[in-house]
């Protein structure tokens, strides 16, 4: 049984807890319409005392934190309350406890009375996914005039930084580089999805409500599909939470998958990789995931991995050196409360009063921040640069079907991921690495077998910072004729000329490696990475000249247009833009590119010196 079954089983199993638990939101809403005149403070003032009043009906604790308006730019966020005498530091560093009922979940979605029976049939088709069922449940829930979950949507920001959000002009600040293309088709596949399946259901089901007025409009799904984007974590439910001990033949309901990794700490930057399109942009994957087929929720052994948002956690922003981390209690025995998600300060020592609960979003560029939160970090030390060839262009080529071929059978990757921490292990260090000792020699791992004898291991093969998955792609691409019939050579020579099996992808690589040598490879990385460069500065001039904008910068504090963009980082890392007249968005475009060309750069320095040498080897 596929994973929109599963989904389907978990509601069902759930759905008597979940009842129960939805009688439990039936929170009385009607106060909380904005009155006008009030102030900003009043407003937000306001704001949180309904969520927290909202918090404790449905028996979230706060034990060692409390929840802080920061400002229109920042919004709220969770701070430290364990220095106070009424709330004295919790001796077990947990800080916040929230039910695992009150997540918004696709099992939550799928047994809720309005909107469940008209997306199950849907969802059961395969027309929607597990995370569109979610975004849906925000846009309703956002329009309904007597939600009960009108106390924690009010808490949320209305707008965001993330390129999606910006002008026209902002958007070409971006012109050049991997998210320009990125965000232009996905806003269009938004849109397209909006008008196909999002408004008319929308407004279907506000009829269904009795509400014959309210109109649903293309911000409503954008804004719901940006809170789930900045908010989601992918949670690891216990088995025993998902599939009651009561339901017979669990094990059949859904299918394991070994690969499923955590959003929490580590989002997966395959999901941010680039594909080609017609006109080869580059497209990120990650947000309109139902036209990609992916589902977020998946099984390994006695925890079920399944993506939703759990309020009061979410709103926790994001440091380089986090004050705590967030863990999922199933017995109770860390927390005290079963089937529970719960904030833990990870701080030796106690936590200063009124310090801010950050955590981490794991080790992203600023590529992904911008795209999926809205918000960068200077001199990012996580940053990295996305290098792909486009496949279109080696149709181009008369010796294509050949080398097409080749790549499938080396499984070879047609892009590869740079970290900037890799270039502390090349030619050109900025600083000496710390520790080399636990980093196995590039020689081990290199498909360097010689039929001949003749084809050496480089000298400079621990220097360099490409990946080899990506490198035997390269030689495979530049292959000329004579290379290519002596690969073929080579391999008819290993497995006969009977063919009676296939080469394995290794014995590809090592034949392509024996052949091709490192040169030809070489000097396609340098041009790819020449190109990059050219685009990046044709567009927006040099990393100097960008620097020269960010000294000479005001970042202006427009809170009309600027509202709730930094409500993902903290406020240590947001107060250095205080004072700074240029609008957030500009600046984060601005660092982002600059530290785009620096990396280009400095990979492109690597690319030429190892090809300096490859040639001086004759390899």
């Amino acid at each position: 049984m596929d994973k929109r079954h599963c989904i389907l089983s978990f509601q069902v199993a759930s759905h008597l807890r979940h009842t129960t638990t939805r009688a439990v939101f039936a929170f009385h809403t009607s106060s909380c319409r904005t009155t006008m005149g009030r102030s900003e403070e009043e407003e937000a003032a306001a704001k949180l005392n309904r969520f927290l009043e909202w918090l404790l009906v449905n028996k979230v604790e706060l034990r060692g934190c409390n929840f802080k308006y920061c400002g229109q730019n920042k919004g709220f966020g969770v701070f430290s309350s364990s220095s106070s005498s009424s709330a004295p530091a919790p001796p077990d560093g947990v800080l916040l406890v929230v039910p695992l009922d009150l997540a918004i979940t696709p099992m939550r979605v799928l047994q809720d009375p309005l909107i469940g029976p008209e997306c199950r049939a849907m969802f059961e088709e395969g027309e929607v996914d597990d995370r569109f069922l979610i975004i849906l449940f925000l846009v309703l829930e956002r329009l309904r005039k007597n939600s009960s979950w009108r106390p924690y949507l009010d808490m949320l920001p209305s707008s965001f930084g993330n390129p999606l959000w910006f002008s026209e002009d902002e958007v070409l600040e971006l012109k050049g580089t991997t998210l320009h293309r990125a965000t232009e088709l996905q806003k269009q596949k938004l849109m397209s999805l909006y008008d196909d399946k999002v408004r008319g259901l929308v407004e279907k089901l506000l009829i269904i409500d009795g509400d014959l007025e309210t109109k649903v409009c293309f911000e409503d799904f954008l804004w719901a599909n940006s809170i789930f984007w900045t908010r989601a974590l992918n949670i690891p439910l216990p088995r025993s939470y998902v599939f009651p001990s009561d339901q017979v033949d669990k094990d059949n309901y859904c299918s394991a998958d070994s690969n499923s990794e955590a959003f929490n700490n580590n989002t997966s930057r395959e999901d941010l990789a680039d594909e080609k399109d017609g006109k080869g942009g580059a497209t990120y994957q990650h947000v309109d995931s139902q036209v990609n087929g992916v589902t977020s929720t998946s099984i390994q052994g006695e925890t079920v991995w399944v993506e939703g948002l759990v309020p009061g956690i979410d709103f926790c922003n994001h440091d380089l050196k986090p004050v705590a981390t967030w863990e999922v209690d199933g017995t109770g025995l860390s927390s005290g409360v079963p089937f529970s998600m719960y904030l833990l300060s990870v701080e030796q020592k106690p936590v200063h009063v009124e310090k801010e609960i950050s955590i981490s979003y794991g080790n992203k560029g600023n590529e992904e921040l911008l795209y999926l939160y809205g918000f960068v970090i200077e001199n990012n030390p996580d940053d990295y640069l996305m290098l792909h060839y486009p496949v279109e262009a080696i149709h181009n080529d008369p010796l294509s079907d050949s080398k097409l071929q080749l790549l499938s059978a080396q499984n070879a990757e047609m892009r590869c991921l740079l970290p900037k921490s890799l270039l502390v292990h090349g030619f050109f260090p900025a600083t000496p690495p710390k520790d080399d000792s636990g980093r196995n020699s590039k020689a081990d791992q290199i498909c360097n077998f010689s039929w001949s004898g003749q084809r050496k291991t480089p000298s400079y093969i621990d220097k360099l910072v490409f990946p080899e998955v990506f490198l035997t792609a390269l030689r495979t691409i530049a292959m000329q004729e004579d290379e290519l019939l002596k690969v073929s050579s080579l391999l008819e020579e290993l497995v006969g000329s009977d063919g009676d099996r296939q080469p394995t992808d290794t014995e590809v690589r090592a034949a392509i490696w024996e052949a091709c040598g490192d040169s030809g490879a070489l000097q396609l990385l340098v041009d790819l990475l020449q190109t990059k460069l050219m685009d990046l500065e044709e567009c927006s001039g040099t990393e100097a000249s960008d620097s020269e904008l960010l000294e000479n910068a005001q970042v202006a504090k427009n809170p009309q247009k600027h509202e709730g963009e930094e409500s993902n980082l903290s406020s240590t890392t947001s107060e250095l833009l205080e004072g700074k007249l240029m609008s957030r968005n500009r600046w984060a475009c601005i660092v982002y590119r600059r530290g785009q060309k620096e990396l280009t750069r400095s990979f492109l320095k690597e690319a030429e010196h190892a090809l300096q040498l490859a040639l001086s080897e004759a390899n």
